[in-house]
């Protein structure tokens, strides 16, 4: 199925690698990234629970996709945006840009790794789904669409399930940008097959960093040296996306530190 997917994405128009490059910037508001939701409505999910001998998980908040997710569903200056018809956007390590474009994201490494299970059948792992991971760099840009950005389509990548209902993503931490508290978006496809564009998906939802683990980043690492301030700025009871359950299920457990990087995981629960 995933060389058939394959075949498909290569088939699939895309925009060239000279029109994005040769895009004008565009004027986003805050720290390039800034105003990641705004404007677009956020359809917050109430989360159900479902008990099991082993332990408990329950559905994900629904959340907005923001303004930049380069799935097919908007534009930029150039025109439609979906990495999702590349080749090879199925990838592990998603710090790269591809698709004939150059350049990789600098930051401190973080392993994201996410186990999708199914809430209305005792929490069973969910195996041959797709996931779409993307997020703003370390100074909160967001590739395709920030201003000095559209040229990059780096942090930005698609893996499928494992048996064990699992995928991993090798990234960067990622910044903190005025307006919003530090996170990450993902798309949740029944499978590779269908995520060409995220009208397809069944799930949208975004992580939220952890504030030890923010701590550790930001004003020690290089390169993070914007979002001291902004994180200083901001509260995850307030933040516009999580402030409605104070990220509960969506705060993923991370260990780590600067030098070593960072592992981050989460349980992600979905009733299919």
């Amino acid at each position: 199925m995933v060389q058939q997917a394959a075949g498909r994405r290569r088939a699939l128009r895309w925009l060239s690698a000279g029109a994005v490059a040769s895009a004008a910037p565009m004027a986003l508001v805050a720290c390039g990234g800034g105003g990641d939701d705004a404007g677009t409505s956020s359809s917050t999910s109430v989360s159900t629970s479902t008990s099991t001998s082993s332990g408990s998980c329950s559905v994900i908040p629904s959340e907005t996709a923001g303004p930049y997710p380069g799935d097919g569903t908007n534009s930029n200056s150039s025109g439609v945006v979906n990495v999702l018809t590349l080749s090879d956007i199925v990838r592990s390590d998603i710090r790269s840009s591809v698709g004939g474009l150059s350049g990789t994201a600098a930051g401190v490494p973080l392993t994201v790794t996410l186990k999708l299970v199914n809430t209305a059948s005792s929490c069973a792992s969910l195996a041959g789904y797709a996931i779409y991971l993307w997020h703003c760099t370390n100074d909160g840009n967001y590739s395709l669409y920030s201003s000095g950005f559209t040229s990059q389509n780096y942090l930005r990548g698609v893996q499928v399930t494992d048996s064990n209902g699992e995928v991993s993503f090798t990234t960067i931490f990622p910044g903190c940008y005025s307006g919003r508290w530090p996170h990450m978006h993902f798309e949740v496809y029944p499978s590779l097959a269908v995520a060409t564009s995220g009208s397809n998906d069944v799930k949208t939802s975004q992580l939220a960093m952890p504030a030890a683990a923010c701590n550790q980043v930001y004003g020690v690492a290089s390169g993070y040296s914007a979002s001291v301030a902004n994180f200083a700025a901001t509260a995850l009871s307030t933040d516009n996306v999580f402030s409605d359950t104070s990220g509960a299920t969506q705060l993923p457990t991370v260990t780590g530190d600067v030098t070593n990087g960072f592992a981050a995981t989460l349980t992600v629960g979905i009733a299919a």
